[in-house]
């Protein structure tokens, strides 16, 4: 399952990574519990989100990009 629908949009996964980065830095066992998503799930997820554009990693650790919080706020208008 993409996090990344062939539109550029995130899928309903994607879109619940996303929103467990809006509080800042996460790692993925954070993501995971917070999205509810697989361990395996959010890191495949989080390779998608970051070639992307909508996350970005910082060591180990990921958060939101400033495009993906524009993605992320205009899907939940």
């Amino acid at each position: 399952m993409a996090c990344i629908s062939p539109d550029g949009k995130p899928t309903e996964s994607g879109s619940k990574m996303l929103r467990a980065l809006q509080a800042g830095l996460k790692s993925p066992e954070e993501i995971s519990n917070e999205a509810g998503l697989p361990l395996f799930r959010v890191r495949s997820g989080l390779r998608e989100l970051t070639e992307a554009g909508l996350a970005s990693q910082k060591g180990d650790r990921y958060e939101l990009s400033p495009k993906g919080g524009e993605v992320l706020g205009a899907s939940s208008t």
